[in-house]
C-alpha cells in the first residue's frame, strides 16, 4: 500500500478504499477462486451453450457433469489438503484409489457392504504403511509413497491374474452411488463428497487433531518441543489420506460401473492442483479445505471446457502440471518475501 507523508510527518493512504478492498480480498481469497469459478462457467457456456442452456431453457447437465468429474478430485484433494499442511504429499493416493476399487469390484459377489469395506481396508493398510514409514522411519513423502504406489502397481498387476482373478464390474450399490441423482440434480456422489468435506472442514477448524497439523507443517521442531507426538500424528493423517483416496477410487469405479489397473491414475496431478489452487502451500502450515473444494470445482469446470475444445488428455496433463509449477513458484515467492 502506497503512502503520502503530510506537513506534520504522519503518513495517510493514498486511496484509503482500494486499500480496504485489497485487506478485504487478502482476508477471504475464496471469493477471488469463487469469481474464477464463475468466470470459467460463462468462458464454457460461450464456448458450448448446451452447457447450460438446452432446447430453449436452462438445464444442470453441464453442471452435474463438471461435478461427477469434480467429486473424485476433491475427495482425493481432502488427503492431499490434510498432508500438504503438515509438508507431505501422498503420490501413491491414485494407486490407492485404484487398488481400493478393485477390491470392492472384486469383492462383489460377497455383498456391496462388505466390497465397499474390504477396498476402505486397502485405503487404510496402505496409508498407514504411508505414515509409518514417514512417520516412524523419518522416509522422505516424496519416496515412501512413490515407492507405494510402485509397490501396489506390482502387487495388483500380478494378483489381477491370481488371486484377483474374476469380476471386475462394480456392485448394483456403488454404481448407483457413482451415477445416480437426487431429482435429477444432484449426483449421489456429490451428497457423499459434502459429508466429507464437512468432516474435514470441522476436523481442521475445530479439533486438536487438525491443530496439530497445521503446527507440524508450520514448525515440526518447535511441535515436537511442545509435545505433540508427531509420528503419531504423521501415521494418522496417512491413514486418513488412504481412506480417503478409497472412497474417492470406489465413486469413480461406480460411475464408470467396471475397474482397470489404471483407472484413477490421470488424477493424481489434478488432486494436488485442486489443493494448491485452493491455497494450501507445499511448504506446509497454511490452507484450508474450502478453497480446496473451489479449486476441485474449478478443475472440473476447466475439464468440461477442454472437452468442448477437443482437448485431449495429454493437453490436460500439461495444464495441471503448469498450474501445480506455477503456483508453487508463487508460493515460494511470497515466501522468501516474508
Amino acid at each position: 500500500m502506497t503512502q503520502q507523508i503530510t506537513d506534520s510527518g504522519s503518513q495517510v493512504p493514498d486511496d484509503p478504499q482500494k486499500a480496504s478492498l485489497g485487506r478485504r480480498i487478502a482476508a477471504r481469497p475464496q471469493l477471488v477462486l469463487i469469481g474464477v469459478l464463475v468466470l470459467l462457467i460463462g468462458v464454457t457456456f460461450l464456448i458450448q451453450p448446451t452447457y447450460l442452456i438446452r432446447d430453449g431453457s436452462f438445464t444442470f447437465a453441464g453442471l452435474r457433469n463438471s461435478l461427477l468429474f469434480a467429486v473424485p478430485i476433491g475427495i482425493l484433494a481432502a488427503g492431499q489438503t490434510t498432508l500438504m499442511l503438515t509438508g507431505g504429499i501422498d503420490l501413491s493416493i491414485a494407486m490407492i484409489a485404484t487398488a481400493s476399487a478393485y477390491v470392492t469390484a472384486n469383492q462383489s459377489p460377497q455383498g456391496a457392504v462388505v466390497a465397499i469395506i474390504l477396498g476402505i481396508v486397502v485405503g487404510l493398510l496402505a496409508g498407514t504403511a504411508n505414515g509409518v514409514g514417514v512417520g516412524v522411519f523419518r522416509v522422505n513423502p516424496l519416496i515412501m509413497t512413490l515407492a507405494m504406489s510402485g509397490i501396489l502397481l506390482g502387487l495388483f498387476t500380478q494378483w489381477a491374474t491370481t488371486i484377483f482373478a474374476g469380476s471386475t464390474r462394480m456392485p448394483d450399490f456403488v454404481v448407483t452411488l457413482g451415477q445416480g441423482t437426487l431429482w435429477d440434480i444432484i449426483p449421489y456422489a456429490a451428497i457423499v463428497w459434502a459429508a466429507v468435506a464437512a468432516i474435514i472442514v470441522l476436523m481442521l477448524r475445530r479439533t486438536g487433531f487438525g491443530r496439530n497439523l497445521y503446527a507440524l507443517g508450520d514448525n515440526l521442531i518447535a511441535s515436537r518441543l511442545a509435545g505433540i507426538r508427531s509420528w503419531q500424528v504423521l501415521v494418522a493423517v496417512y491413514a486418513l489420506s488412504g481412506v480417503l483416496g478409497a472412497i474417492a477410487g470406489i465413486l469413480m469405479g461406480g460411475r464408470i460401473g467396471a475397474v482397470d489397473l489404471q483407472l484413477a491414475g490421470f488424477l493424481l496431478l489434478p488432486s494436488v492442483a485442486a489443493a494448491v489452487i485452493g491455497g494450501t502451500s507445499i511448504f506446509g502450515g497454511v490452507g484450508t479445505y474450502t478453497g480446496t473444494i473451489i479449486g476441485a470445482l474449478i478443475l472440473g469446470v476447466l475439464q468440461s471446457m477442454l472437452t468442448f475444445l477437443n482437448a485431449g488428455e495429454a493437453v490436460q496433463q500439461v495444464l495441471y502440471g503448469s498450474i501445480v509449477l506455477g503456483l508453487s513458484w508463487v508460493y515460494a515467492a511470497m515466501s522468501r518475501s516474508q
